[in-house]
């Protein structure tokens, strides 16, 4: 530990607190120290040479000297190998038990003594040696693992669970990009570096050089010019990935593979490969790990948080606060100092005498309340005193000799509930019922890595803790990434038994593979400054491409005071990502906009508006997540990962299909440079036309930040002083077509709501609106009309600012069915009865 560290672990829990964290660490190092198996003299193993094949759906087993490789095609095309009799399940990952077998594919002769699996969409080779290919059907090489190697004890242990370290590097094309791996705050392209797989605490702000963070996956998205392709490789335990684009003409002129070698410190050796389009690919993780749960309509608004509200007169206060300035605010989140003593499931109630109350005066104005939630239970509280008596064992993790494990958290020495539990998981859930009748309309799980404060080492519980990994058994080096993922699972369960006719709200600092099923997370503690709000995209960006689509920062930061300059730029920013959320320390400056100034305010009043104008196009883009998988936020590379060009920026983004949005990330900027993907793109505040693609230098005043509409698009947004949807459309290029897809919320609860497909196209001189049975449609707005050709990007823009409104006999919300929750990956329910584990 160093000084930084130590003035650090002061400043976040206290001299007195931070006593008894220095306690709580030596304890738990002495419960490693016993606890854990001792590691002796180990003797290293690879496969050695192909002695056989059994044929079987989908593809079949390879036998080598010293191993055996299961390898299949599914259905859908995703593809599954794993070593040493590793199969898909069971998975804390994956939906079910994972998708079929493709009947077509077939194990055959390979060249070179190897044999491969052959299916419609990809060919997997594997050769004598016990490498394996994953290659298009054209023969194309996408990836290569080179035969694993693992470490295993040389004498092991009667009694005790043989775990092998292993490693497994790939080699990939030398254009390649690396993307995913969890939230990295250096992303969304990730450079030559190892990053750690282990939930992590950084203690403290972070920006772009902090890693690991609270949400680590073994989960890359590889770009080249041959093809996209997603791995996974479904593995909990703490692990290291370290990544080397790289270089075309390297050496004598011959090309340098990039590479991705994986250690990990024990667990299975499985992978799942998906190849295809950056969004097909997406839509096979989706099949796999479950369709993003989509949050109830209200949370796609402005919400405000702070640490430190202190009492209901305070929240009242800030409240009025915006309503008297006519400033949008649809949420207020209620941090651990609303609790009593900091206990979970309670309420301080000399501060908060009539929480309902306050809840329910609060909800008159439009405004919810939002609840955090903590894993760690005081020892000897009323919710300590219910969990001991759940099941046989009690609620809580133990140790090695069946005592509970003991942490430091904000309440004082406390338990931890065991989620690898479904009893555990069904007990938790129940004692949301709590929450619910204090008037509180969703919640956020923090500080579940789990922590448990500490001066040195990992703020973590002892990984010798025992867990019962859903009757499987285990310890915390197999369950710590997945303890955030089973606590999500207990509350949304628990949340939708409770009401069965509400979409959950629900977010989480930390997660795993699979955690958008019950919800979507947020940026942590990302320190106040220009780099925090550098990281702040990259997260949003690199958490879409692992399969979390709703997220988003602390606007502003979470530990300092902004400048309002900086505060305005991450408000905008904010205002076109998932979750738009400001959120403070109890130490830090205040974040509302009227605290910085008048001029702030009124900048603040139009970013918040045009997020309530877009809030119908925010439930479009939720819906498409539930059912493709594509993130909210999405790469500008998306729809053309062979342009290099896009595939290394990462300081602009695409808002679904239709928007382009470029933030200004550096101090005192008024214009930026903007790289334009392929097609017509308007200005949205200057109706200026550019043709992609190219790059574009554009104003961005401190009132705004550019935004471009895709020219033939078509978004839902809500006029001003209307109540209902209306359409918007960006007129196409002369003599091409566009068009878009609207899905409407359809109420708060399980209905996937009716998908509505519009076509945009030039009629003569006008343009015109048409629905899926050709008709037209009353009532849209049309922007960019009086576009003639303008130049390629970067001579300038097109002329006029024309817009109008087309009429037409269509208009309306068109009515949806009602499906019970949970009854298919359409709706926006989880059924827990076709899932995995979590």
């Amino acid at each position: 530990m160093n000084g930084r560290d130590l003035v650090r672990a002061v400043k976040e829990i206290g001299t007195e607190r931070g006593r008894r964290a220095w306690r709580s660490a030596w304890r738990h190092r002495r419960a490693d120290a016993v606890g854990l198996p001792r590691r002796g003299a180990e003797r290293a193993r690879v496969p050695g040479l192909l002695t056989g094949t059994e044929p079987r759906p989908g593809g079949g087993v390879l036998r080598f000297a010293r191993s055996e490789l299961l390898v299949r095609v599914t259905a859908g095309g995703a593809v599954f190998w794993g070593w040493d009799g590793a199969a898909p399940t069971p998975s804390y990952a994956l939906v079910g038990s994972g998708p079929g077998p493709d009947p077509r594919a077939v194990l055959e002769p390979d060249t070179g003594g190897g044999w491969r699996v052959v299916s419609e969409r990809v060919t997997v080779a594997v050769s004598r040696h016990g490498a394996v290919e994953v290659r298009t059907p054209g023969g194309t090489v996408l990836r290569r693992e080179f035969p694993p190697r693992w470490w295993e004890p040389a004498e092991p242990v009667a009694g005790q669970p043989v775990e092998s370290r292993w490693l497994q590097r790939a080699e990939v094309p030398a254009d390649a990009r690396f993307f995913g791996l969890g939230g990295r705050a250096g992303g969304p392209r990730l450079r030559d570096g190892v990053y750690r797989l282990w939930n992590t605490d950084p203690k403290g702000g972070f920006g772009p050089g902090d890693d690991p963070l609270y949400i680590t996956m073994p989960v890359q998205m590889v770009v080249a010019d041959a093809g996209t392709h997603l791995v996974f490789h479904d593995n909990s335990w703490d692990g290291r990935v370290a990544l080397r684009e790289g270089e075309e003409g390297a050496g004598s002129g011959a090309d340098r593979p990039g590479s991705s070698e994986l250690r990990m410190e024990g667990g299975p050796l499985r992978c799942w490969v998906l190849v295809g389009t950056p969004a097909r690919v997406l839509q096979g993780w989706s099949g796999l790990t479950g369709g993003a749960a989509v949050p109830p309509e209200w949370a796609l608004g402005y919400q405000h948080a702070r640490w430190g509200f202190g009492s209901a007169q305070e929240v009242r206060r800030v409240v009025s606060g915006y309503t008297a300035r006519g400033l949008p605010l649809s949420a207020v989140h209620l941090d651990i100092d609303h609790y009593d003593e900091h206990r979970v499931f309670t309420v301080d109630k000399e501060r908060f005498p009539d929480l309902p109350g306050l809840a329910r005066e609060l909800g008159e104005q439009g405004v919810r309340l939002v609840s955090i939630v903590d894993p760690a239970v005081k020892a000897g509280d009323a919710v300590h005193d219910s969990g001991r008596a759940v099941g046989a064992g009690g609620a809580f993790v133990r140790d090695a000799q069946g005592r509970e494990v003991r942490g430091e958290v904000w309440p004082g020495e406390c338990a931890y509930p065991d989620f690898t539990d479904p009893a555990v998981r069904s007990w938790w859930g129940g004692l949301y019922a709590e929450r619910l009748e204090q008037g509180f309309c969703g919640v956020w799980h923090d500080m579940n890595e789990p922590v448990s404060f500490a001066p040195f080492g990992d703020m973590t519980l002892p990984r010798s803790a025992r867990h019962a990994m859903d009757g499987a058994g285990g310890d915390h080096r197999a369950a710590h990434n997945v303890y955030a993922l089973g606590m999500a699972r207990a509350g949304w369960e628990g949340l939708v038994r409770l009401r069965p006719d509400e979409r959950p709200f629900l977010f989480s600092r930390s997660g795993w593979a699979g955690m958008q099923r019950y919800g979507g997370t947020w940026s942590g503690d990302v320190e106040t400054g220009w780099e925090g709000l550098r990281a702040s995209l990259a997260l949003v960006l690199g958490l879409g491409l692992c399969g979390v689509p709703y997220s988003g920062p602390d606007v502003g930061g979470f530990g300092g005071a902004p400048a309002p300059e900086l505060y305005l730029r991450w408000l905008q920013l904010g205002s076109y990502l998932p979750l738009f959320r400001t959120h403070s320390a109890i130490w830090a400056g205040r974040r509302e906009p009227w605290e910085f100034g008048a001029e702030v305010e009124e900048r603040a009043r139009a970013v918040l508006a045009e997020r309530e104008r877009l809030r119908p196009y925010f439930m479009t883009l939720a819906q498409l997540a539930r059912r493709t998988g594509a993130p909210y936020v999405r790469p500008l590379w998306w729809g053309a990962p062979e342009d290099r060009a896009l595939r290394d920026c990462e300081d602009a983004f695409l808002l679904g299909d239709a928007l382009l949005v470029a933030p200004v990330l550096e101090c005192g900027a008024d214009r930026r440079a903007v790289r334009l993907p392929r097609g017509r793109w308007y200005d949205t505040a200057t109706g200026a036309a550019y043709e992609g693609p190219g790059q574009i230098l554009l104003d961005a005043p401190p009132g705004r930040i550019p935004v471009l509409a895709r020219a033939g698009a078509v978004l839902p947004v809500r006029r001003p002083g209307e109540g209902g949807v209306a359409l918007e459309a960006w007129a196409p290029a002369r003599g091409r077509t566009g068009g878009g897809v609207v899905i409407r919320d359809p109420g708060p609860g399980f209905e996937p709501g009716v998908v509505e497909r519009y076509t945009v196209r030039w009629l003569g001189d006008a343009v015109v609106v048409e629905n899926e049975a050709g008709e037209p449609v009353e009532g849209v707005e049309v922007r960019g009309l009086d576009r003639e050709v303008p130049g390629p990007a970067g001579t300038g823009p097109g002329a006029g600012t024309g817009s109008g409104t087309v009429p037409g006999s269509v208009s309306g919300t068109v009515p949806g069915s009602a499906p019970a929750p949970g009854s298919g990956a359409a709706s926006g329910a989880h059924s827990s009865a076709d899932a995995g584990p979590f």
